[in-house]
């Protein structure tokens, strides 16, 4: 008799999975007809789906109408393999299968000896007859050859069709304007993103397209963006569905180091930084913009057809000058001459003197403001300020920003025909954002520093996937106080 502990025990177990459930598998699958020359069906064939770089295999027969099917599969490079009876075998490799992305492969077998192979290299079907979804999937190859600035993967996702990019316009808030990633006229925080088939949307920002785990070039394997007509397996949301897929290990060692290196050398000046250089007689010098990018990956086998493991690092080091504007007090301010528009339209300006009459006590303009006033450095940008007291000082502002990130993955087949697999991903990331400096030459006002980190353990088994993950959890954006001071412009002529 079970003891009422255990089936306690049963239940929380149970209670617990279901918390962490994810019905997004991040799978794909392959189905087709076996036919001979004349067309007609061939019912009971072999047919074997491999792959051997991780020792996956499984078998299946046609029905009498000829049809084969295999689904939840991991997306990846496969053989198909077909045996009949009075027909030559028939293998297809480089059998490219794409994340949530059905495939159809019909194959025509040819009356022969069973002994005699026929290889062709295939591909699956690139137009999706499966379903009704629409979308476009991204193979390894495509992620690494298509360029990207900054090598950030998801802007690729807006390369799709009905995605509405409005690129890094410095006119639009993104925390206010939801144009920029809206799919097919959906808000841009409608998109659902997901990493292995867990949720990594950015609950707190909502901005499209955006991962709230870390994901490199290098870590990818592929991804799909479905815009309309999703299936059920997807959805929760009106806008895109994006799956992206984690690289695995496999029974060869394989790995990857690199840098990416941008530098000042093919920039252009910017176009406010000339015109302020020209206002005070300096060279025509372009902003600093150096970006260097390392990092390195590696994935192999620990026990062979059975663990696999895969890591990548990666770095970034932005070391950059922007373009920054401040708002400083005005030569004639300095020396303690005031303008102003009169009620008539026109400019009224009252020097030193006459502000020295106007003074009841007689002291006029204060000695201790006018020194504060000519901390600040000469203004050399007239497009902002209220063009009387106040204008505009242009500086290159250095930006300092550091990230780190890092991703692993473990994944163990539970059985010896991959029809259970158990993988855990897990991904972490540090970053130090000095920030701009109020004015030059002093330093920042805050550093921003974040780290956040998640994990997940999905189970896709091929009978009933799920997934049981661990929540993400961060520092994203605390700030601290930097050394510096940070004048405030004011009018205190006045003591």
């Amino acid at each position: 008799m079970r003891s009422p502990v255990m089936s306690a025990l049963f239940l929380s177990f149970l209670l617990a999975l279901s918390v962490g459930m994810t019905a997004q598998t991040s799978t794909t699958s392959v189905r087709g007809t076996v036919t001979d020359k004349s067309g007609a069906m061939i019912a009971g064939a072999k047919v074997t789906l491999s792959n051997p770089q991780r020792g996956f295999e499984w078998s299946t027969t046609t029905s009498p109408a000829g049809a084969y099917e295999f689904l939840q599969l991991t997306p990846a490079t496969y053989t198909l393999t077909i045996e009949a009876p009075g027909f030559r075998k028939s293998v297809q490799t480089n059998v490219e299968l794409l994340v949530n992305t059905p495939a159809t492969l019909n194959a025509p077998l040819q009356v022969g000896a069973a002994s005699e192979t026929i290889e062709v290299s295939a591909e699956g079907s690139i137009v999706n007859t499966t379903d009704a979804s629409i979308g476009n999937a991204f193979s390894e190859h495509q992620v690494k050859e298509l360029p990207l600035e900054g090598r950030n993967v998801p802007d690729l996702l807006t390369l799709q069709a009905g995605v509405t990019y409005t690129g890094n316009r410095p006119d639009i808030n993104k925390d206010n304007d939801t144009r920029s990633g809206s799919v097919n006229g959906a808000r841009s925080d409608q998109s659902n993103i997901t990493l292995d088939g867990v949720d990594v949307n950015d609950q707190g920002s909502g901005y499209a397209f955006t991962s709230v785990l870390p994901v490199t070039l290098d870590s990818v394997e592929e991804f799909r963006v479905t815009t309309s007509n999703y299936n059920a397996d997807q959805g929760r949301s009106s806008g895109a569905q994006v799956a992206l897929v984690t690289k695995s290990g496999t029974n060869a060692i394989h790995g990857s180091l690199y840098e990416y290196l941008r530098n000042t050398a093919t920039s252009a000046n910017d176009y406010f930084i000339k015109g302020s250089e020209i206002a005070q007689g300096l060279p025509n010098k372009p902003p600093k913009l150096i970006r260097n990018i390392p990092g390195g990956s590696l994935g192999g086998p620990i026990l062979k057809n059975r663990l696999f493991f895969f890591a990548n690092f990666e770095a970034t080091r932005q070391r950059e000058e922007n373009s920054v504007i401040r708002i400083v007090p005005s030569d004639s301010l300095r020396q303690g001459i005031l303008q102003y528009q009169d009620v008539n339209g026109g400019i009224t300006t009252l020097t030193a003197q006459d502000i020295l009459n106007m003074d009841p006590a007689g002291l006029g303009p204060n000695p201790a403001s006018m020194a504060y006033f000519n901390t600040y450095p000469s203004p050399n940008d007239i497009s902002a300020g209220d063009g009387y007291n106040f204008t505009g000082y242009r500086f290159k502002a250095p930006v300092k920003i550091d990230k780190n990130y890092y991703i692993g993955r473990l994944d163990y087949k539970i059985t010896q025909n991959g029809n259970h697999t158990l993988f855990w991903r897990g991904a972490a990331q540090n970053v130090t954002d000095a920030g701009v400096p109020p004015t030059q030459p002093h330093r920042p006002q805050q550093r921003i520093r974040g780290r956040v980190h998640g994990a997940a353990q999905p189970y896709p088994g091929k009978q009933f996937p799920l997934g049981i993950y661990a929540p993400v959890h961060g520092r994203p954006g605390q700030q601290q106080p930097a050394v510096g001071h940070f004048p405030r412009p004011g009018s205190g002529l006045y003591p």
